[in-house]
């Protein structure tokens, strides 16, 4: 074994793991020295970041329970304003990847210390990422400013989330594992992490769609959505997450479904240009990587089809363009007639051919 040179580097945040653990929420405010807690959530989630709130008493200020999915700019303006007008401290993001995202806008505006308590396996709760939407275009940014400071995982709040939710988002989380096989900072510790969070995705989601509440398959997706979103926040995605941010930002799909469709078709794509690096996923999954991960997909119930997230034909077209008009790097070179194709096969719900 030949190991090439490379570079890591271990962010800072604290991780707490384990059932039971939203009741350390109080605990770990005042640990960051903070004494008024804004908690955030969507809309659907209200009920369990008033409970929340309830929880932390006199440590926290109130509720802003507005997030919302590719996080608009407008959204942030509005929970920044609450926060100033609450005197918020620090911002508590009970939820999935849409309340995470706001929490970490909200940090970039203020430097307000952020605690995460995600309820899905979105994984961007450990990364330096924030996707932002404005004017119908998503733009991502990296900034060590919107890392959280502490994320609590407690697979006791994953109990009750919708086993398709569950399905999707999990494989959103296995996108991030995905790419990170091939990308071009990725290193040893980055790689085996992937391998592992993409092994416990494997293993999890299929007994969660078996029995949604056995604690130990939910703690096992949950593992692995952690690993998973490790490696999304220690080395660059490629085409994969640049179709899905085009698709979100420009035609307002859902995030997780629009990741778990696409993933078979983008790994496929980049595996012919890199079989070397996907051969471990190829092996975890049986077959090709791409293939193989279609196949999981759909045996856990998973959507498959573009066309089934409202998208038309002729959106296609203005996709390919877009995502191809500013890519990012990628081991495989893109074109737009290329990606065109990709899109079909995922619009059609084919499963990837060579």
């Amino acid at each position: 074994m030949t190991v090439r040179p490379f570079l890591y580097r271990a962010r800072p945040s604290t991780v707490v793991f384990g059932p039971g653990s939203i009741e350390l929420v109080g605990e770990w405010v005042g640990r960051l020295c903070c004494r008024a807690a804004l908690v955030l959530s969507t809309p659907q989630q209200e009920g369990q970041a008033a409970a929340l709130a309830e929880r932390l008493g006199s440590a926290a200020v109130g509720v802003f329970a507005g997030a919302a999915m590719h996080t608009p700019v407008a959204v942030t303006e509005e929970a920044v304003a609450a926060a100033d007008r609450l005197g918020a401290d620090c911002v508590v993001s009970l939820g999935g990847g849409s309340t995470t995202g706001l929490g970490k806008a909200i940090a970039l505006r203020t430097d307000l210390p952020q605690i995460v308590v995600p309820t899905t396996y979105a994984g961007s709760e450990v990364t330096d990422i924030l996707g932002q939407t404005e004017g119908g275009r998503k733009t991502t940014i990296r900034n060590e400013k919107v890392v959280p400071e502490v994320v609590i995982y407690d697979p006791d709040l994953t109990l009750g989330l919708p086993v398709g939710m569950s399905v999707t988002s999990g494989l959103n989380a296995m996108a991030h594992a995905a790419e990170g096989l091939y990308a071009s900072d990725r290193n040893p510790v980055t790689s085996l992490m992937a391998m592992e969070g993409l092994r416990a995705m494997r293993d999890g989601l299929p007994r969660v769609v078996a029995a949604p509440r056995d604690v130990a398959a939910r703690s096992d997706a949950l593992y692995g959505a952690w690993l998973c979103g490790v490696v999304l926040g220690s080395v660059a995605m490629a085409l994969h997450h640049k179709l899905c941010h085009t698709l979100g930002g420009s035609f307002d799909t859902p995030h997780a479904e629009t990741h778990a469709i696409l993933l078979p078709h983008t790994i496929h794509f980049n595996e012919q240009a890199v079989p070397d690096l996907l051969a471990p996923a190829a092996k975890l999954f049986g077959g090709s990587a791409g293939g193989g991960l279609w196949d999981f997909a759909r045996s856990i119930g998973a959507p498959l089809a573009l066309r089934d997230l409202g998208l038309s034909e002729a959106d296609l077209d203005r996709a390919a363009e877009i995502a191809t008009a500013n890519p990012y790097e990628n081991p495989r070179p893109i074109d737009r007639k290329a990606i065109r194709g990709l899109l079909q096969r995922a619009w059609d719900g084919a499963r990837p051919e060579d």
